[in-house]
């Protein structure tokens, strides 16, 4: 899809005030918007932005991107809160030609991620990501609304501008699970064959990807 010179004046307009707005806000704007044509994508590492869709739009599709190479306990995470939240999961698998790619290969996260998501959301207007600026550096200029170039359709981070410690008093606050693996000392959780505990102080996501030139999947874009 291409979207019109309307539609990108739009997002310009929205995004700068989705700047001073809160992850609530933002999820109000986009249903209202698209109504029921949103999906969000999660990894279940936090349940934050998952909590705040349930809590707006219950009915809304959940896409889980099971790429063959999970931790089990992020697996069993995702089962329980699925089945305790009643979601309207969706669980991608890879296509035949992942076989051939294993985790830290070259095309293994275009063929186990940024594939399956393409097909998922095909027929969606917007999609829901919860990446934060602070995740890393590739994600500081991230906008809070805009056109994905990608999968040809909005994408909305309404938790664009948050920090750590606000997912952290969001998930206190509200008395939400944590991913299992949390209290092991991993911070930033992908597939387990490309994952460690953080490598640096203070730097979360610095056991992804260890020893390849790498710092993200191919998903998102500054």
């Amino acid at each position: 899809m291409t979207p019109t010179s309307d539609l990108l004046r739009e997002l310009d307009d929205v995004n700068e005030r989705f700047e001073r707005a809160t992850p609530l806000e933002m999820l109000k704007w986009t249903f209202e918007r698209f109504d029921d044509d949103v999906a969000m994508a999660c990894s279940f590492e936090d349940l934050a932005l998952l909590h705040m869709v349930h809590e707006v739009r219950p009915a809304t599709e959940i896409i889980f991107l099971d790429t063959g190479g999970h931790f089990q306990e992020t697996l069993d995470f995702a089962d329980r809160i699925s089945k305790e939240w009643s979601l309207n999961l969706t669980r991608t698998t890879p296509g035949p030609d992942a076989a051939a790619s294993p985790c830290g290969s070259e095309n293994c996260c275009e063929l186990r991620k940024v594939e399956p998501l393409g097909r998922a959301l095909e027929s969606r207007a917007a999609w829901l990501t919860s990446v934060k600026r602070v995740d890393a550096p590739s994600r500081a200029a991230m906008k809070t609304l805009m056109w994905d170039e990608k999968f040809g359709l909005v994408k909305v981070n309404p938790l664009a501008t948050w920090s750590d410690e606000d997912v952290a008093y969001y998930l206190k606050s509200h008395d939400l699970a944590e991913h299992p693996l949390w209290a092991e000392g991993y911070a930033s959780i992908g597939c387990a064959a490309m994952t460690l505990k953080p490598q640096v102080p203070g730097d979360r996501r610095s056991g992804r990807w260890v020893g390849l030139d790498q710092e993200e999947c191919g998903l998102h874009e500054a």
